[in-house]
């Protein structure tokens, strides 16, 4: 029951992951007839955007299915009405599919298998359940108020009390449960915790201590209405409906590694009960994605969003997978970062140049090239005829001559980049500078065009260089006879003035300057990049007025850019840079 939509990998290096579903498959741990001996999931709330530390997970869990032969389910843990929005849930599944992935599996006879869930799904079923635990003892409605059952429940030096709820009668309990259930009963008013044994309040796991499985909330639901009035918690709903699914490895993050004894406990007891049967999931956990220079709180980064200290979700200098996507970063760019960094139940940070590094490598073989002046200075030939223009050429790629050359004019006034000039040049500066004393002015090839000569330069009023006149060698020109007479150390891209597409390019950056913006106590605000985005007016060569949204290039000496999938307009691209060629952050 493979996907085929979910494209092999390439063979990867085990980890302890791979090798408990490879120890499963031997042993046929979970051989059933009609499904697949490995099922996972990709369990998201449907409350926010998901970011790099998603990616991870979604890669995790699809691609062990995908590997060995079994399916992924994408089920959205939808118990908090209050906090969710169909926007998350449509952002979410696109973000799924962009990565290349899908829920949707085909059957030998040809029709498919549709494996999106909700928890919603279940809560006919969530309900059965619980009446079944009050009816048996695992289960009580507690009347405290939040406060008190706050102090009761201790700390992790201090056991906790027993609720004077506790020992309510069954019948007692499974009365205000249907009540709660009738609406009879205002938020908080009542509770329903889990009784996992007689000593569980001085359990030294916190998580044992009479968890709370349902809570009252008058509040509508996206998908079942206004049809429930109490919810499910996340502890409880999330073993069941991977048990409904029959899911054989449930596989998350470090921080529920305490919530395990919960799973198997509820598990076992409702198998116990008839509900399951043996084997129910197994939850295993590894390590979450810590990035340098970002925040992954769903809560920090809606207040960025919130405060507009960014564009929104999609912004391209957030972590959110739509940031990363407009930024330009591609699939393949994040399935090889993670597949890098691996997968153990060690925490540790990853560096953001691993990330940077990874698009770097995918982009690098398919993007074709483009010239770019990003901070322009107008650079005149004058002796270069006015109103002429000749045609000059270089690859698109190259390292891929199939992928065909590009063709560009040049002309008597041209765009350079200002760093290009120096009126005085420091030590081992090759590029343009003006006649020194008796010394003429430097040599510079232009590329693919002429060597020219540096005559002049015209200042404005304010003293700010306006204008670099040069003199052109006709017989220079790049591969022409005789042009490798000429040797020059300076070699500069430029774009014609008269051809050259202007277009907007914004400049993104780290959205922080400091590698762990929000450990130990830090104002992540304080610590916010204000070199992030950049905008600049650009001149590109004029084949850039077709690129298209989405289109990924090199603009050589600069970096890699996208045109923006947002705002780039047909014969107005405007683009977004999405890695710089090198690491510039290394000495930082």
């Amino acid at each position: 029951m493979s996907n085929d939509k979910n494209s092999p990998a390439p063979a990867l290096p085990s980890n302890f992951l791979r090798a408990i579903v490879e120890h499963d498959l031997a042993a046929g741990t979970h051989d059933r007839a009609g499904l697949p001996s490995v099922i996972t999931r990709f369990p998201p709330e449907p409350n926010g955007y998901l970011h790099i530390g998603h990616a991870k997970s979604i890669c995790l869990n699809f691609g062990l299915a995908r590997d060995y032969h079994g399916r992924c389910n994408l089920r959205f843990d939808d118990t908090n009405p209050a906090k969710e929005e169909q926007e998350y849930v449509d952002t979410i599944i696109d973000s799924v599919k962009w990565l290349g992935f899908d829920y949707d599996y085909p059957k030998a006879d040809g029709s498919v298998e549709h494996h999106l869930h909700y928890a919603s799904d279940y809560f006919d079923q969530l309900y059965v359940m619980a009446e079944w635990l009050i009816e048996q003892g695992y289960a009580y409605v507690d009347s405290q108020s939040a406060d008190d059952m706050a102090a009761n429940r201790g700390n992790f030096n201090t056991p906790g009390t027993n609720s004077p709820f506790r020992n309510r009668p069954a019948a007692e309990s499974l009365q205000l449960f249907r009540d709660m259930k009738a609406g009879k009963y205002a938020d908080g008013e009542h509770i329903l915790r889990a009784k996992i044994s007689e000593d569980a309040m001085a359990s030294p796991n916190m998580n044992m201590r009479d968890p709370a499985i349902y809570r009252i909330r008058h509040a509508h639901h996206v998908r079942t209405g206004d049809a429930w009035c109490i919810y499910p918690m996340y502890d409880y709903t999330h073993p069941i409906s991977d048990a409904l699914e029959n899911i054989t490895h449930s596989i998350c993050t470090l921080e529920f590694q305490d919530h395990r004894p919960f799973y198997d406990w509820l598990l076992a007891t409702l198998s116990k009960g008839g509900f399951f049967t043996l084997p129910v999931p197994n939850q295993y956990e590894f390590s979450r994605l810590n990035l340098t220079y970002v925040v992954t709180s769903k809560r920090k980064l809606r207040q960025l969003v919130e405060e507009k200290i960014v564009d929104g979700w999609d912004d391209p200098r957030m972590p959110t997978i739509v940031g990363l996507r407009r930024r330009g970063y591609t699939p393949e760019a994040l399935h090889l970062f993670c597949d890098r960094i691996g997968v153990t139940k060690a925490d540790g940070w990853i560096d953001m140049s691993t990330l940077e590094g990874c698009v770097r490598e995918d982009l690098d073989p398919k993007a074709p090239r483009a010239t770019a002046v990003l901070r322009p200075l107008k650079l005149i030939i004058d002796n270069y005829p006015e109103g002429q223009t000749e045609a000059c050429t270089s690859p698109v790629h190259p390292h891929h001559p199939e992928m065909g050359v590009r063709t560009f004019p040049i002309s008597r006034e041209l765009w350079i980049e200002e760093e290009d000039f120096m009126e005085v040049p420091v030590k081992g500066y090759f590029r343009y500078f003006p006649p020194i004393g008796d010394a003429p002015g430097s040599r510079v090839r232009l590329r693919h065009g002429y060597v020219t000569e540096c005559t002049g330069f015209d200042k404005d009023e304010n003293g700010k260089v306006i204008a670099v006149h040069v003199k052109y060698f006709e017989d220079s020109k790049s591969g022409t006879p005789g042009s490798d007479n000429y040797k020059v150390k300076g070699n500069i891209h430029w774009v014609s003035t008269a051809a050259a597409v202007e277009a907007e390019v914004r400049l993104y950056d780290r959205l922080f300057t400091d590698a762990q913006p929000d450990a130990g106590g830090k104002d992540f605000l304080s610590l916010l990049n204000p070199n992030a985005k950049e905008v600049v007016t650009a001149y590109l060569e004029p084949g850039m007025v077709a690129a298209q949204a989405d289109q990924r290039y090199q603009f050589e000496r600069h970096g890699y850019f996208v045109a923006d999938r947002v705002d780039s307009q047909p014969g107005k691209p405007v683009f977004n840079r999405i890695v710089t060629l090198k690491d510039s952050w290394v000495a930082k």
